[in-house]
């Protein structure tokens, strides 16, 4: 089942992804009563400009996707653009034609610009030593956390494993010991698995104790 955008009948944007921008866009329609808008449905294409929301949720689909080139098709509805249909494949002749841009120029400087460097998956390249891996620990998922510091959770400074604290969609990398965990962070840790898991069990138990006893005090004292 798909919710009907009435207001988008028979029309749609088409979003030209490359790399991390929209290179070309154009508004697609169909004929007579064929709803879908397809080019080589025998629709109309025409260019348009598009707003910064619609090309942002096109770079956001293919992000999502794991695509660096994608047609990315919107529907104007009167509750902002909405994805309907992400190409990994997408036919060139429409979109040229429409937008008057050379999108097949672009992909080619795009994979020229590309081939320099080489991205590395790091979860994969930190697996390359045998029983040693990545692991993270969401605080929403342990909320008696919140408020500590980095530095409490661990015996001692010296089995610290945090190499990295995701906050506000950014990496702190080797965060300070001292730092204090806020509710909506990621602690990323590496080590060997088997003491990894054993650490951040230790870890957990460990802040839950402290809560308990705190409470237990104060009702005691109450």
């Amino acid at each position: 089942m798909q919710e009907y955008i009435a207001e988008s009948h028979g029309k749609d944007i088409r979003a030209l992804v490359v790399g991390d921008r929209v290179v070309a866009a154009m508004r697609r329609k169909a004929r007579g009563r064929e709803f879908r808008s397809n080019y080589h449905l025998n629709g109309t294409v025409e260019k348009v400009e598009i707003s910064a929301e619609i090309e942002e949720q096109a770079c956001r689909a293919a992000r999502v996707l794991g695509l660096n080139i994608a047609g990315v098709d919107l529907l104007e509805s009167n509750n902002g653009p909405l994805v309907l249909e992400v190409n990994s494949s997408p036919g060139l002749e429409g979109i040229e034609k429409a937008s008057g841009v050379n999108v097949a120029g672009e992909i080619i400087d795009y994979v020229v610009n590309e081939t320099a460097f080489s991205e590395v998956d790091l979860d994969q390249l930190l697996r390359t030593v045998p029983g040693s891996g990545v692991l993270s620990l969401q605080l929403r998922n342990h909320p008696m956390m919140v408020g500590n510091k980095i530095a409490d959770l661990f015996k001692s400074s010296h089995e610290i494993p945090v190499f990295a604290l995701s906050r506000e969609h950014k990496l702190i990398w080797n965060p300070e010991p001292e730092i204090q965990l806020r509710y909506d962070d990621v602690i990323i840790c590496y080590g060997e698995l088997n003491q990894l898991r054993a650490s951040l069990k230790s870890a957990i138990l460990g802040v839950a104790e402290q809560s308990f006893g705190a409470m237990k005090r104060e009702q005691e004292q109450a």
